[in-house]
């Protein structure tokens, strides 16, 4: 069992940078594969970055590839998406996922649990 509780959303100008926090619970942490996902409005969740328990692997969704990093300290049971370049197009409701596979997965429905989310509104 793992439990989720993102911070660090908010509202930032576009070219702006923040950085999303997620705080994880539970023994399995450290071998879990994290990922983030998003929901803007009327849209569907979907991938944005994902990360292998011990940090060495990641992919990123090709939107925001060299702008964002995900990066995870299991020592803090913390894992991070440092987003630089905002646009507009990036406002939405950021989530944290972990998932009890071996490798990063891109499809949300392979992610057994979920944070709460955090807002993110990037204004032009």
């Amino acid at each position: 069992q793992v439990q989720l509780v993102e911070s660090g959303g908010g509202l930032v100008q576009a070219g702006g940078s923040l950085r999303l926090s997620c705080a994880a619970s539970g023994r399995t942490f450290s071998r879990s594969v994290m990922g983030w996902f998003r929901q803007a409005a009327g849209k569907e969740r979907e991938f944005v970055a994902g990360v292998t328990w011990s940090g060495s692997d990641t992919i990123y969704a090709d939107s925001v590839k060299g702008r964002f990093t995900i990066s995870r300290d299991n020592a803090k049971n913390t894992v991070y998406l440092q987003m630089n370049g905002l646009k507009p197009e990036d406002t939405a409701v950021y989530y944290c996922a972990a998932s009890n596979l071996a490798r990063v997965a891109t499809n949300r429905y392979e992610y057994t649990y979920w944070g709460q989310g955090t807002q993110v509104t990037v204004s032009s």
